[in-house]
């Protein structure tokens, strides 16, 4: 307030004008009356409590307090949460006794599990890659060569991560998965090319020095194809680019690489490590002589077969022809569902339902939760009142070792369980598996420039129709004209001729039943918020209303001695008003600024996110009149912006494949004979397992879509670029494709089961983000192992019909026998 001033002192002056406790509200004057104080505690009870009462957590059956961390976009969530852990102890010694601190729910612990997971199939992928590789080459001496370049690949994959900012996550470590049965490839060309010149006579140096210059190209092509198919992966905007951003150029990084490797180290190593005896005796001399009575076999198949390559590119067009039909009758889906440790439930209530009413129904899924093994740990979170009434309820479930059902299988259980509680709605689901979604999957928004009630008539038609479908198996809305409301009316003549002001009525009103606070004051440093309202006894239903009175006008009573003030009166609410009781919207929601209806969902087993939609779109076409709009919100949304982008993601790629080829061979129909002999066959051979099942169309089956296009664009490279240099040597069409094909048997056999086997840890992961591991798995294993079947005949055949003669106009010669050439078309 200020200070005193002497001659020598001065003194601060403090006035206790604050109240901070109970007792100091309780000895509040609020009225003088004949000489008698009337304190604050003679017409009101003063106590220290919550703000409101209109919910409720539980913690494992026992009330709690529940506070939530959410980790910044630009934060690493593993290191966030482990700093939030190690202060963990500090804040347990600082609780009273009797309290305790725990973590309901961590979904680091899914992070680390999956990034664990996904370890153990790369160190898997190794094992198996450098297996079959052995096992093609037969020699220590020849697996070391690309054995190596796998180190060196990876090594120099993770300095690109580092100077591009990246992180070891999901995503990545999924890419160097993919990469270690690709960066393999080159190098086994290579060596298989080298010993194939060491088994003709040439020396060590020779044979690498020629067989590495005759792949210059076909690598260079190969790298090149590769990056081009990632490239527009990596350029993405939206959620496809935000996820996929780091893992395309992971890949991408790679593969550049191992392609510099294979035409590097890889050829020096050769020359010191490969003896041309080697492959004549023991172990590798059985590989050898194998492969080469396989290469006499598939010489007479592919010749004969290649009398009759009209009927076998009628084959190949009635199997590319199916390509729309697999991928239109597909399921598709945005991602496919993770278990992630939680199943969640959503409690709906009666809108006018109070905490205690739900509290009732609700104890009684906690025992269902208690009676699951799979439980460790399960919350509560209830609330009424703000138009609302539920709650969110959930499990968390054991590690993922130690129970035998996933979250998925659960759902259906406790689904059937909860059904039998009365009093509340109660359904089970489980996360979405991308960052952005709602809680429940289908998000089908009607809106329109039209009264609410016209929207509700039109909503409950399509839910009415979705609920008979047996595709759903929850569905619902956000409109719902079930909110009681009591409306007080006043009679303005009454008011006026009893001198009230509105004003002040309202005011009082207010205060007595909204809650809301007038003032605050401090505790321990603390600020808390002081809320006068009437007594819960005393409104607990709208007939006590009418016994609540108001300030009326100042007036001095008649037995009053003379000099007495005015006073203000008390007049009772019936007297001048009257009440009316009527059901409105609990809320009234927009979308692109119209008025909307959204209705939510959850899918039957089985069922995909796009069946579910494509039948609510089906019957909106049919009952929604023109002039409303049809629209999507969270996961719903993110199908339909995502699915097609990856589509046009596929077929940019592909077109831009196209553009490389054909710089490299210096011709369109060469590209035309790579791809068309091999990417549309692949892609419906990967297709067909989606079709039967086996996985969905999303963005991670999408991905191992676009994967595809670069992987078996390989083997048409190597042989289309060996039988023009073939023709270039004298050969007629017919004698260099079946040439190239069958001396490019054996590195094309041995890169694409490198490749199949490779990734054949992804079908079979189990665990924490083994679905998203599955579905990218069985699109590239099942696609590179037909793709590559029909690769080695169709090729052949549209190459002699697409191809034109190539002859040598002039050629010198470089080191040993490798030669440059220009070529011209005849």
């Amino acid at each position: 307030m200020g200070k005193t001033k002497g001659t020598m002192t001065s003194l601060n002056l403090l006035a206790n004008t604050s109240l901070s406790t109970p007792d100091e509200f309780k000895q509040l004057v609020i009225k003088e009356k004949n000489g008698v104080l009337v304190h604050l505690e003679d017409v009101a009870d003063v106590e220290l409590g919550a703000e409101d009462y209109n919910s409720n957590i539980s913690f494992n059956g026992k009330n709690g307090i529940f506070m939530g961390l959410w980790c910044l976009p630009t934060a690493n969530t593993l290191e966030v949460v482990k700093h939030i852990r190690a202060e963990l102890p500090q804040l347990r010694a600082l609780l009273p006794s009797g309290m305790k601190l725990d973590v309901s729910y961590d979904s680091s612990i899914y992070i680390e599990h999956a990034i664990t997971e996904v370890t153990h199939t790369l160190i898997e992928t190794l094992i198996i890659v450098v297996i079959v590789i052995f096992l093609f080459l037969g020699s220590f001496r020849s697996v070391l060569i690309p054995m190596v370049t796998i180190p060196i690949s990876l090594v120099g994959t993770a300095l690109i991560l580092l100077i591009a900012g990246f992180t070891i996550n999901l995503l990545t470590l999924l890419a160097i998965v993919l990469a270690v049965g690709l960066v393999v490839d080159d190098a086994i060309i290579v060596v298989e090319n080298i010993e194939r010149y060491l088994q003709k006579g040439l020396s060590p140096y020779h044979a690498s020095m020629k067989g590495a210059r005759e792949l210059v190209a076909p690598i260079i092509g190969m790298t090149m194809t590769l990056v081009a198919v990632y490239t527009p992966l990596g350029v993405q905007s939206g959620l496809t680019g935000a996820l996929f951003r780091e893992f395309s150029l992971t890949l991408a990084g790679a593969v550049v690489i191992s392609g510099i490797v294979a035409l590097t180290l890889s050829p020096m190593m050769s020359s010191l490590l490969l003896r041309a005896d080697e492959n004549k005796t023991g172990f590798s001399g059985v590989i050898s002589r194998c492969f080469s009575g396989l290469q006499e076999q598939y010489k007479k198949m592919l010749t004969s077969l290649l009398h009759y390559r009209g009927a076998i590119l009628i084959m190949a067009l009635l199997w590319i022809a199916l390509l729309p039909v697999l991928y239109f009758f597909s399921k598709k889906e945005l991602a496919p569902q993770e278990d992630k440790g939680i199943v969640s439930c959503i409690i709906e209530a009666a809108p006018n339902a109070t905490v205690d009413q739900i509290l009732i129904y609700t104890q009684l899924l906690n025992g269902i939760f208690k009676d699951l093994p799979e439980t460790e740990k399960f919350f509560q979170l209830v609330n009424s009142g703000s138009g609302s009434a539920g709650g969110h309820s959930g499990i968390i479930t054991k590690p993922w070792k130690e129970r035998q059902r996933t979250t998925q299988e659960l759902v259906p259980i406790l689904n059937q369980k909860v059904a039998e509680i009365p009093g509340v709605r109660i359904f089970a689901t489980v996360p979405p598996p991308l960052p952005g979604g709602m809680k429940l999957p289908i998000n089908f928004v009607v809106s329109g420039m039209v009264e609410p009630e016209q929207l509700l008539k039109v909503t409950h038609q399509l839910m009415s129709a979705a609920n008979q479908s047996g595709l759903f198996s929850y569905v619902d809305d956000d409109l719902k004209y079930d909110q009681p409301q009591l409306e007080i009316t006043f009679d303005r003549n009454k008011v006026s001729s009893l001198g009230l002001n509105l004003q002040q009525v309202a005011s009082d009103l207010s205060v007595l039943f909204s809650g809301a606070y007038v003032n605050r004051f401090s505790i321990q440093g603390q600020s808390y918020k002081v809320i006068p309202q009437i007594k819960r006894e005393d409104r607990l239903n709208s007939d006590q209303l009418k016994k609540i009175y108001v300030t009326g006008p100042p007036i001095i009573p008649l037995d009053a001695p003379p000099g007495t003030k005015p006073q203000p009166q008390l007049i009772q609410l019936s007297t001048f008003a009257s009440f009316k009781q009527s059901t409105q919207p609990r809320e009234l929601k927009h979308f692109q600024q119209m008025n909307s209806v959204s209705i939510t969902g959850a899918l039957a087993p089985g069922v995909s996110l796009d069946e579910g939609l494509k039948f609510l779109e089906k019957t909106a076409s049919k009952i929604v009149p023109s002039g409303y709009v049809i629209d999507y919100a969270g996961e719903s949304r993110q199908l339909h912006t995502e699915g097609n982008r990856l589509l046009k993601t596929m077929l940019f790629s592909f077109l831009f494949i196209f553009l490389v080829l054909a710089a490299q061979f210096e011709s369109f129909r060469d590209p035309i004979i790579v791809l068309f002999g091999s990417v549309p066959l692949a892609l419906s051979g990967a297709l067909l397992f989606s079709f039967l099942g086996w996985t969905t169309i999303n963005i991670y089956s999408q991905v191992g879509l676009i994967t595809l296009i670069g992987l078996v664009s390989k083997n048409g490279i190597l042989i289309v670029q060996f039988a023009n240099r073939r023709q270039l040597e004298g050969m007629s069409s017919w004698d260099a494709i079946i040439d190239a094909a069958s001396i490019r048997l054996r590195p094309i056999l041995m890169i694409s089961i490198a490749t199949i086997a490779g990734h054949l840890p992804l079908i079979f992961a189990k665990g924490p983000g083994a679905a998203a591991r599955n579905s990218i798995g069985i699109v590239l294993v099942s696609g590179m192992a037909i793709g590559t079947l029909f690769t080695l005949f169709v090729v052949p055949a549209i190459y002699l019909f697409i191809s034109r003669k190539k002859t040598l106009a002039s050629k010198h010669y470089l080191h040993g026998n490798a030669f440059e050439h220009t070529i011209t078309l005849a």
